[in-house]
């Protein structure tokens, strides 16, 4: 199995399926790609359609979206375990993934994910309102999952907490006010020992995506 991904201090989308594959304990080679440079594009021509990453190989099947990719890793190595067994649940959890997955668009162009900066932004309105809603679904889940040692969205780690990392990171970035029980789920996945092994690989990159470089230090 392979995983093309892009820088781990940007690739918001990367973590994503990163994540997924690190947490399944399934063995896969990561190639990171260079985002923003003539040999990423060249590299992945014959690989991914979209030419974007993150892109799965896995023998004759190419998967080429993080939502996905994690989808495609919970049926062929998980037996379908990372989503809450519940129906309720379930549904409440592919609900939560999805609407990550296809919104808070105001949110991602505002504050891109980057990992090694401390930055500053001032927020517009529609920012604010996508923080609102993702604090509302952190704090809900909390009450209803909390442990004294922190928690998973659904007590047990899911495809939902794959999909919100980087919105953990981004809101540790630019110092994002939250409730306290967001506060409490946004230590408790930095914490893990897979998140830590990604944040310390970017943090010592060096490469610059100007994009990216959202706001003014702080």
């Amino acid at each position: 199995m392979e995983l093309y991904i892009g820088n781990k201090n940007y690739s918001s989308w990367s973590l994503r399926a990163w994540l997924m594959a690190a947490k399944s304990g399934i063995q896969f080679d990561e190639i990171l790609l260079q985002l923003d440079t003539e040999s990423f594009y060249q590299r992945l021509k014959s690989i991914s359609p979209t030419l974007k990453v993150p892109t799965l190989i896995d023998g004759n099947i190419t998967v080429w979206d993080s939502l996905s990719i994690c989808e495609y890793i919970n049926d062929t190595y998980l037996s379908g375990s990372a989503w809450p067994q519940d129906p309720k649940q379930k549904a409440k959890a592919r609900s939560f993934a999805c609407e990550m997955h296809s919104g808070f668009h105001a949110l991602r162009n505002a504050l891109p994910m980057n990992i090694r900066a401390h930055r500053y932004v001032e927020l517009s309105p529609t920012v604010l309102q996508d923080i609102a809603r993702i604090d509302s679904i952190w704090s809900q889940q909390m009450a209803e999952f909390a442990t004294a040692q922190g928690t998973w969205l659904f007590g047990k780690w899911s495809i939902a907490d794959m999909m919100f990392a980087p919105v953990v990171m981004r809101f540790f970035t630019y110092e994002i006010e939250v409730s306290q029980a967001s506060r409490a789920y946004m230590e408790f996945i930095v914490s893990q020992p897979e998140m830590q092994a990604w944040i310390q690989a970017a943090k010592a990159e060096t490469e610059i995506v100007d994009i990216d470089e959202a706001g003014v230090d702080r």
